[in-house]
């Protein structure tokens, strides 16, 4: 697929070495391994921390069809959406380590929530084991230049630096991965921007269609609904590159060297859960998301799929970990 994607097995076992791990990577991946006998023997629970009809659970569904059919046993999507994935990553963390409940957790569960919050029902570093990431949303800074009229990511550093504070921008609520790719912008270009918060992405999107913000980033999968009004643009992407799905936009990074930023998901078990059992699912989960058929599906729903080892995603969220923690320590983001 052409997109440019720092996410390649020679990056991730760099970054383990670099890193170490965040999440507790279970031993003895390193080759296939035999699964328990027996198992799974009834349906597997598959926690989605997001209500149904949304990208994640798009993503479950899809994927646990093909998965329940390579293991035998229905793989059952329970909706446990709130708090930010804290409710339903918590009855993750807390279910027995059986291998019949795992985890579709995101940046918020894995790397940002532990920032965020003052106190967390669960630890991301401790109570989950790795399977595999499973995928992300590239991320589009959009503007409406009936509102701020700039038509670059330059034009947009330069206005806000002549009025320090006076450019608004919406999120999908405090602490999302669209506030915090804003706020690590501002960071990395120097610069002041004025935060509005909405509950979810849709009311957000419709002020910015309307005239009431100037600006947003926001998934691709929800931006492109916006790209056919006159008044909006997407004036650049949040890849390292330019993204096959806006060929022609530019990448942050152009503009501010280094800059990154995805919303991204994987897939996790209650940390004590067995290898050999984590390697069945990852196995199963391999073979649903390299079906040409599901991949196009996913693709043509914005979703860029990933695949990886237990170890390179505890070094992934490691990374995360870290990068997302300086950003809302800087940022002064608290949430209760």
């Amino acid at each position: 697929m052409p997109i440019d994607t720092p996410l390649t097995r020679r990056s991730f076992m760099t970054a383990a070495a670099a890193l170490g791990t965040g999440l507790a990577a279970p031993a003895g991946l390193t080759a296939p391994a035999l699964a328990q006998a027996g198992y799974p023997a009834r349906p597997v629970r598959l926690i989605v921390p997001y209500a149904a009809g949304g990208g994640t659970d798009f993503f479950a569904r899809l994927v646990a069809t093909s998965m329940s059919a390579t293991l035998g046993q229905q793989i059952v999507v329970e909706n446990r959406p709130g708090a930010g994935t804290q409710i339903g990553a918590e009855a993750a963390a807390k279910a027995e380590p059986d291998g019949y409940t795992f985890l579709l957790g995101d940046t918020s569960t894995y790397a940002s929530n532990r920032s965020l919050y003052q106190k967390l029902p669960y630890d991301p570093q401790k109570d989950f084991a790795p399977i595999s990431l499973t995928g992300r949303f590239a991320i589009v800074l959009l503007v409406n230049t009936d509102k701020l009229n700039v038509g670059s990511v330059q034009a947009l550093i330069d206005a806000a630096k002549k009025a320090p504070g006076s450019i608004d921008y919406a999120s999908a609520g405090v602490g999302s991965p669209f506030h915090l790719a804003a706020e690590l912008f501002a960071q990395s270009s120097g610069i002041k921007l004025n935060h509005v918060p909405y509950k979810g992405a849709g009311p957000a999107l419709q002020d910015l269609a309307g005239g009431q913000i100037g600006m947003m980033f926001v998934d691709f999968a929800t931006a492109r609904s916006q790209l056919n009004l006159k008044s909006i643009k997407a004036i650049a992407v949040c890849s390292p590159g330019e993204f096959y799905g806006l060929p022609g936009v530019p990448a942050v990074a152009a503009t501010v060297p280094g800059f990154e930023a995805w919303a991204w998901q994987g897939f996790s078990a209650p940390a004590k859960v067995s290898p050999e059992i984590i390697a069945k699912l990852r196995e199963a989960y391999l073979k649903a998301v390299n079906d040409p058929a599901n991949k196009q599906k996913l693709i043509d729903a914005g979703i860029d799929p990933l695949q990886s080892t237990p170890q390179e995603m505890a070094a992934y969220v490691a990374s995360e970990t870290a990068k997302w923690e300086k950003v809302i320590k800087t940022a002064g983001i608290k949430l209760d």
